[in-house]
C-alpha cells in the first residue's frame, strides 16, 4: 500500500485568489475568456462548461497573473457556496471569492479537484461560524492534507473521472436532444415545415390549412400556485412531497434532483397541487438582475418516478395542467420559445428589490399560440415524447453515476480502497 504523506494545500501548487476587473470599463467584459464566479458552479461541476460573463483580451493583458492555465482547480471559499469547484480546459479568470490551484509537476489536477470535494467539511470548519464564513488565501493554502504519491493520485483520479466523463457525455447528448426538440418545434410551428415538407398555407389566416391561433387559457384546464409546507411532520402537515423551486428547474433534466427538498404538507394542499404526467411547472416570481422568470419544466411519468415520492411545485411557481395530455409538449416548447425570444418579458413586473413577478393572468389571457390540426398535434406530441423521455432517462443515468462516484470518493481519499493492486491505465 502506497504511503500517504502529510502536506498542506499549497504543496499541490501555486494558489491564486481571483480578481474582478472594474465593471465600469465595459472593454474588460467583451467575449474572450470565461469569467468564473460561484453562481456559475455547482457541487458537481467537473470541467466548467459556460459562464454568465466573459472577459476580454484587455483583461488578460491587465491581470495576467490572475488568469488560470488549463487544468487548474478552482474552489469557492465564501458563504453557503464553499465547496463549489471546477476544473478548466482553457485559460479562465475567476472572481475573488474563489481560490484556485495551479498544480505543480508532483500533483494531478483531477485528484486535487476530487480531494477538495472530499474534505469540504474540514474547509468549512476553517471558515468558522461567521454570518458569512470566508476562507481567505492564507487559511486555504495552509490546510493540512494527507496525499499519496503521484501514481496513486493518477489512479484515483482515473477511477473517479471515468464516472464524470460518462456524465459529461450524457450531458452533451441531453443538449443535442434539447436542441432537436427546439428545432422540431420551430420547424413545425414557425416555418410550417414537417419532415422537410412545406405545408400549404391558407392565405386568409397565414397558417397551414386547419390551423389557428388561440390564447393560452384555451389550452389549459387547471392552474394553481404551488406551496412550501413545513420542514417537520405534524398532525396538520402530515403528507410528504418533494418541492420543485424555480431555482431547480434548469438542473432537474440533467439528473440533479437533490436540490428539491422533501417537505411536509397539508393533505388538502397536496391533493390540489400534486404533479401529474404532462403537467408543466411555470415560474412566476423570482429571477435576478441577469435572468427573468417564466422558466418551465415538463413533468412526465418517467421523471415523477425518479423522485420516489409525490412532487409539487413551490409557491413562486404555478402548476399548469393542459386540457389534454397531448398538449403538454406543445405548451411546454411554446413557453420555452417565448422565453428564449424574450416575448415573455412584456408580462414581467420588476420590483425595487430585484424580484420579478409575472403577470400570469394577463399572459394566459392575451398570449397567442399556434394550434395545429389534431392529427398534426398527435404526431408532434409523439415525436417530442421520444426526445423528452430520452432526456430524462439520461438525466437519471447521471444521478446514478453521481451516487456511485460519491460512494467511492471518501473511500478512495482515505485510503480505505488500496489502488496499488488495481490494474488501471492512467
Amino acid at each position: 500500500m502506497s504511503e500517504w504523506e502529510s502536506f498542506r494545500i499549497k504543496d499541490f501548487g501555486k494558489v491564486v485568489t481571483g480578481k474582478t476587473p472594474p465593471t465600469v470599463d465595459k472593454e474588460f467584459y467583451n467575449k474572450g475568456y470565461k469569467f468564473v464566479t460561484p453562481t456559475d458552479l455547482d457541487f458537481n461541476s467537473y470541467y466548467i462548461r459556460h459562464t454568465q460573463r466573459e472577459v476580454s483580451e484587455k483583461a488578460r493583458n491587465r491581470y495576467p497573473n490572475y488568469f488560470l492555465p488549463p487544468d487548474s482547480v478552482s474552489y469557492t471559499c465564501i458563504g453557503a457556496t464553499i465547496g463549489k469547484s471546477c476544473l478548466n480546459r482553457e485559460y479562465v479568470l475567476t472572481n475573488q471569492q474563489i481560490n484556485s490551484i495551479i498544480p505543480n509537476k508532483s500533483s494531478n489536477a483531477r485528484f486535487i479537484y476530487y480531494y477538495l470535494n472530499a474534505i469540504t467539511p474540514s474547509i468549512v470548519a476553517v471558515a468558522g461560524g461567521a454570518a458569512t464564513p470566508i476562507v481567505n488565501k492564507s487559511s486555504f493554502e495552509s490546510i493540512k492534507i494527507n496525499v499519496p504519491p503521484l501514481p496513486t493520485q493518477q489512479k484515483i483520479a482515473k477511477i473517479l473521472s471515468n464516472y464524470d466523463d460518462l456524465i459529461e457525455n450524457n450531458l452533451k447528448r441531453i443538449k443535442l436532444l434539447e436542441e432537436s426538440a427546439r428545432l422540431t418545434y420551430e420547424g413545425w410551428f414557425l416555418r410550417f415545415r414537417i419532415d422537410g415538407k412545406k405545408l400549404d398555407i391558407d392565405p386568409e389566416t397565414k397558417l397551414p390549412f386547419g390551423w389557428k391561433k388561440v390564447k393560452v387559457n384555451s389550452l389549459v384546464s387547471y392552474y394553481i400556485g404551488g406551496g412550501w409546507g413545513e420542514e417537520s411532520i405534524s398532525d396538520d402537515f402530515s403528507d410528504k412531497a418533494y418541492v420543485i423551486r424555480g431555482t431547480d428547474i434548469n438542473d432537474i433534466p440533467y439528473g440533479n434532483l437533490e436540490g428539491a427538498p422533501l417537505r411536509c404538507h397539508k393533505a388538502s394542499n397536496l391533493a390540489s397541487r400534486k404533479l401529474q404526467n404532462k403537467d408543466i411547472i411555470f415560474e412566476v416570481s423570482g429571477g435576478s438582475k441577469t435572468e427573468g422568470v417564466a422558466k418551465t419544466l415538463l413533468m412526465t411519468d418517467n421523471l415523477l418516478e425518479q423522485f420516489n415520492n409525490d412532487v409539487m411545485c413551490a409557491s413562486f411557481c404555478k402548476l399548469v395542467r393542459p386540457k389534454e395530455q397531448c398538449l403538454g409538449n406543445l405548451l411546454h416548447l411554446s413557453f420555452k420559445y417565448l422565453r428564449n425570444s424574450k416575448a415573455t418579458e412584456v408580462f414581467e413586473i420588476k420590483s425595487a428589490s430585484s424580484i420579478i413577478n409575472y403577470n400570469w393572468e394577463a399572459f394566459i389571457k392575451h398570449q397567442d399560440l399556434i394550434m395545429p390540426s389534431h392529427d398534426v398535434l398527435l404526431n408532434f406530441d409523439k415525436k417530442v415524447d421520444v426526445l423528452v423521455n430520452e432526456i430524462y432517462n439520461l438525466g437519471h443515468q447521471n444521478q446514478l453515476l453521481q451516487e456511485a462516484r460519491d460512494i467511492l470518493l471518501p473511500r478512495l481519499m482515505t485510503n480505505v480502497i488500496d489502488t496499488d493492486e488495481l490494474d488501471i491505465a492512467v
